[in-house]
């Protein structure tokens, strides 16, 4: 489980993103890397970390499910996923 401070510290950079993406892409058009250097850092999308939404964990990502592949796993096993059932031949 992720500490609460760094699962508010993403939060707050995706808001910042949210909030600068209009303003940072007119700035690229514009070709003034200047004015884009003086945004926040934390309002750059590269910044982001895919974090697992239950637990924050930030490795082991899994996209199609917005979770981490410890969570899928034990979710998967207990059939609260539909559609995915464990391999077996």
């Amino acid at each position: 489980m992720a500490k609460e401070s760094m699962k508010a510290r993403e939060r707050k950079r995706e808001k910042l993103v949210a909030k600068y993406a209009a303003k940072r892409e007119a700035l690229k058009k514009a070709g003034d890397y200047e004015a884009l250097q003086k945004l926040p850092k934390n309002s750059s999308p590269v910044r982001l970390r895919n974090r697992c939404k239950l637990t924050g964990r930030p490795r082991g990502y899994m996209r199609q499910f917005g979770i981490s592949r410890v969570l899928f796993r034990e979710m998967a096993n207990n059939g609260l996923i539909p559609g995915v059932k464990k391999a077996s031949w």
